[in-house]
């Protein structure tokens, strides 16, 4: 049962930092009004391991933190990733379906934030549109993507550690 915890630990902690340099490497994208965080991809994760919800709410709250989000941002931003991860743990039996709560939950959440955190003036509708098109293309393409890549390597990656003697 211990190595279960250190494992679940481990991954947890191994997604919230992947997650942060990715949003880190590619900041001029992953932050502002109309962005694709190539980091969101990861959110395909809970389909292998539920350790992938706190690492990424982790990963996504540091993200904002470093990129210099205002609290509301840092809130609201992390949450719609947490109930997106959660939701794709629920979803984990179908691959095109764990795909959607991230696109949903940020679609839905973060176009208030930028209009009430930042005061972007633009029409929320058209701002879900713009969030939703990035989510798309982090999610649905590039988490495909990975997700098919990691997939093939899901008992080494993801498996329950074997002692050793």
């Amino acid at each position: 049962m211990k190595e279960n915890n250190v494992l679940f630990l481990t991954q947890a902690a191994l997604i919230a930092a992947v997650y942060v340099v990715l949003c880190v490497v590619f900041a001029p994208i992953s932050y502002g009004e109309v962005q694709v965080r190539v980091a969101e991809a990861l959110v395909i994760l809970p389909y292998f391991t539920p350790a992938a919800i706190p690492g990424l709410f982790i990963g996504c709250l540091l993200s904002n933190l470093i990129g210099g989000s205002i609290l509301m941002d840092v809130v609201f931003g992390s949450l719609a990733t947490l109930l997106g991860a959660v939701g794709s743990y629920y979803l984990r039996k179908n691959k095109v379906l764990v795909l959607l709560p991230p696109i949903i939950a940020n679609t839905l959440i973060v176009p208030f934030v930028l209009y009430y955190g930042y005061g972007v003036p633009l029409p929320i509708p058209f701002m879900m549109l713009t969030v939703g098109i990035g989510e798309v293309i982090a999610v649905a393409v590039l988490g495909t993507i990975l997700l098919n890549v990691l997939n093939r390597y899901r008992g080494v990656l993801f498996g329950t550690p074997k002692l050793l003697s």
